[in-house]
């Protein structure tokens, strides 16, 4: 099969979009298809060209001279390659893809990452559309996709062609106990409700440090909140780290405290290093701790249950160890290998659909 995935950028920067594409190039190429990927280009080009994924370098900035020189590169480039799925991450690339079939022979897949962007509806523009958990796929027919184009491939890492056996790493002399998040500093991410927590913690457990791993453009608001606590020389924000796994391997709990996400990845890899961890019931991270078997669920929100499940962890040193070990229980299915199978099934149906009613590339029927 002759595979093009088309995003904004590959850039290594902790984008669980990216992060995603980049598994799935890897795998296909290194299971025998031919993979292209279009994109602005960064770092991960060079792991992409390991595994013999042809990159194709386009601009999709939204202005208008440079979606118009996007629009006449990415026409050439479908001509060259002559794929049969074009498979597209973000917004940007679903709209070139689609607006862009006529004359050639591919079936178009998407993957909503994002849902609550308003802008993911553009998602259904595609013949079918991957949803990376049950959450987003009822989400997603609510806002009006059909029900027949949606399939569910959740999210899983262990095993990404991106990093090393976890065995390989090791863990960072960290002050404990040890609380730790991996985000990007986003106010979804529930940063704010993270240090509110963490202030209430730490007048129990005055040893107590909280590690915050990740950039992004509401850094500042939360240095500025964690100075005005009163316990500001225990929080350490740690920037963007390549390799956060020292900081999962070396924490006590690990949280997660987003007021809205999808299935994030950072979940499998937390519990691949054995940390507890206590996370917010929202979207798919239920689906992805195991509906909370592999780790506590809290609301939204809410910094003071979030306090709670902190304390209770902390409070019992059995209590804290037995959740270590659940996190560690049915990591299988975050394999990437399986994320490799199941969008490789949705592609088989199109693909297949096709040949046998020889119609290759029309919407119409492959949208049954």
């Amino acid at each position: 099969m002759r595979i093009i995935h088309i995003l904004n950028h590959i850039q290594e920067i902790g984008n669980g979009i990216v992060n995603v594409a980049v598994d799935l190039a890897c795998l296909q190429a290194k299971s025998g298809d031919d993979v292209a990927v279009i994109s602005a280009g960064g770092e991960y080009e060079k792991l992409l060209h390991q595994f013999g994924v042809k990159h194709y370098a386009i601009d999709q900035s939204r202005q208008p001279i440079k979606m118009m020189k996007a629009a006449i590169a990415y026409r050439e480039i479908v001509r060259e390659f002559q794929p049969d799925i074009v498979h597209a991450h973000m917004m940007t690339g679903v709209v070139l893809a689609s607006s862009l079939r006529w004359g050639n022979r591919y079936n178009l897949v998407a993957t909503v990452h994002n849902e609550f962007q308003r802008s993911s509806i553009l998602m259904g523009l595609a013949d079918r559309v991957i949803a990376v958990s049950k959450a987003v796929k009822n989400s997603m027919v609510k806002r009006g996709i059909p029900e027949r184009k949606l399939r569910v491939v959740r999210n899983g890492t262990l095993d990404s062609p991106r990093t090393r056996q976890i065995s390989d790493y090791q863990p960072l002399n960290l002050q404990h106990p040890a609380i730790a998040t991996v985000a990007g500093m986003y106010q979804r991410k529930g940063i704010a409700e993270l240090i509110a927590a963490f202030e209430e913690v730490a007048k129990n457990f005055p040893a107590a440090h909280l590690y915050l791993v990740g950039n992004g453009p509401d850094k500042e608001i939360f240095e500025s909140q964690a100075q005005a606590t009163s316990v500001s020389n225990q929080i350490h924000f740690e920037g963007f780290q390549s390799e956060p796994q020292g900081y999962l391997l070396a924490c006590d709990i690990f949280v997660l405290a987003s007021h809205r996400d999808p299935c994030p990845l950072v979940l499998s890899e937390a519990r691949e290093a054995g940390a507890a961890i206590v996370a917010t019931e929202v979207d798919g991270i239920p689906e992805a701790l195991d509906y909370g078997k592999a780790g506590m669920l809290v609301p939204a929100q809410d910094s003071q249950k979030l306090a709670e499940a902190l304390t209770k962890l902390l409070t019992n040193a059995d209590t804290l160890q037995e959740w270590k070990q659940r996190s560690q229980d049915n990591l299988e299915w975050l394999n990437v290998a399986r994320v490799h199978q199941e969008t490789l099934a949705v592609y088989e149906e199109l693909w297949l659909a096709d040949r046998i009613l020889n119609g290759r590339g029309n919407p119409a029927i492959t949208e049954s």
